[in-house]
């Protein structure tokens, strides 16, 4: 837990939290127009945030010892640098509560983490027309990587890839 002033506290995530963490996931996806794409649930929040085998961590931004805000994130590596990453996946700080440094000591709480665990940078994704954030991240330093563009695999689409790769195991390519 790190205290960052009198009224803001930033603190690893518990399983108790998990109601909190999909409470804020869905107001993030309904800012983003994207609600409709959530279908993640308690359970698999559990599982995949504090079970046997964790894939992502997350950290809570508390107000007052309210839960305000969030940022969900994972590690990834860089071929290039030769040293893991830190992709932060989502980060959400609830609308009232926007204008009072929240976002900034979430993102300077992760900085931290990065640097700390010894890794080569900190990325993440933005949609093109949330000015608002991209003004926030140009503030802080941020650079876009104008260059790259994001590919997903999804549904169908992944499942007929993999369908592919099992259809052709032990042919000669």
């Amino acid at each position: 837990m790190k205290k960052i002033n009198e009224k803001l506290t930033i603190r690893p995530a518990e399983i108790d939290d998990v109601p909190v963490i999909l409470g804020f996931v869905r107001e993030l996806a309904i800012y983003e127009k994207l609600l409709h794409e959530v279908v993640a649930t308690e359970a698999l929040f559990s599982e995949y945030l504090f079970g046997k085998h964790p894939v992502a961590e997350v950290i809570i931004a508390e107000w007052e010892q309210k839960a305000v805000g969030f940022a969900l994130f994972f590690h990834n590596f860089s071929t290039f640098l030769g040293r893991p990453g830190i992709y932060l996946e989502d980060l959400y700080v609830q609308e009232d509560m926007r204008g009072k440094g929240i976002g900034k000591a979430l993102l300077s709480h992760l900085a931290g983490i990065t640097r700390d665990r010894q890794c080569g940078r900190l990325e993440w994704s933005v949609l093109d027309w949330n000015t608002p954030a991209i003004d926030f991240y140009r503030s802080i330093g941020a650079e876009p990587m104008d260059e790259w563009t994001v590919q997903r695999l999804t549904g169908d689409a992944l499942a007929s890839l993999a369908a592919f790769a099992e259809s052709t195991e032990g042919q000669a390519t």
